[in-house]
């Protein structure tokens, strides 16, 4: 692998970022909004499904006792 210098690596890392497609303030907002209803909705299914589960379970072992 070939060295390069601190001045070299910077150049060619600013030179990288040039290339980069960054999103806009509105592609940003709407994303956000996409990732908060996304784990609203998990919350929401793990909280059915913890109750499905405790109920099957309570019920199973009210039946034993």
């Amino acid at each position: 692998m070939a060295k390069n210098s601190p001045v070299e690596f910077f150049q060619q890392v600013r030179a990288e970022t040039a290339k980069v497609t960054w999103p806009t303030r509105r592609e940003t907002l709407i994303t956000t909004a996409m990732v908060f209803v996304m784990v609203f909705l998990a919350a929401i299914f793990f909280f059915v499904a913890d109750q499905v589960i405790r109920f099957g379970v309570s019920t199973l072992l009210t039946i034993g006792h």
